[in-house]
């Protein structure tokens, strides 16, 4: 038997006020993008915005369904425009807020575990961590060095290709 330890460590800001102004920018854009969500039934408005390597910033935003299963969170939407808009271009930082519309939108938020596998394989395809910046309307703001991080043992091509010759 043989003990294994993952460690994760993360920034923790006390607001926005705290980040350069190059985060506060991206953070703002996803502040923004919340306003474009589609959320009727959840009420919970989820925003995203990356800047590109190129220094574009993109924004995406959930879209939900009666159907439930076939919503898309934000983080996903904005990946899926980045590859379309941009193929193969790394993103270096992303940030994703939230607006609860039922409750108090005061703490930060990390991805789901579909998106956190879509994040992990976008960085593999490009080569590039993304750093992510967390947080709601108010409150602190979670830095973590790249997407991978929240998602210590994914599961990739590697275990795909494992054994294949």
């Amino acid at each position: 038997m043989k003990k294994m330890e993952q460690q994760f460590s993360y920034t923790a800001y006390e607001s926005i006020q705290e980040l350069n102004a190059a985060d506060q920018e991206l953070m703002n854009a996803a502040k923004s993008a919340t306003g474009l969500a589609y959320a009727p039934y959840s009420k919970f408005r989820v925003g995203a915005a990356a800047r590109l390597e190129n220094g574009i910033i993109l924004k995406g935003s959930n879209q939900e369904n009666a159907s439930f299963p076939v919503g898309i969170c934000a983080e996903r939407v904005l990946l899926s425009v980045a590859s379309s808009l941009y193929p193969n271009t790394p993103i270096l930082e992303m940030a994703i807020s939230y607006k609860n519309e039922l409750g108090k939108s005061d703490n930060p938020i990390s991805p789901c575990g579909i998106c956190r596998q879509s994040l992990l394989e976008f960085e593999m395809k490009t080569h590039q961590g993304i750093r992510l910046l967390l947080a709601g309307e108010t409150g602190a703001v979670y830095e973590v060095p790249k997407a991978h991080d929240l998602l210590p043992l994914g599961f990739t091509s590697a275990d795909l290709l494992a054994g294949v010759k």
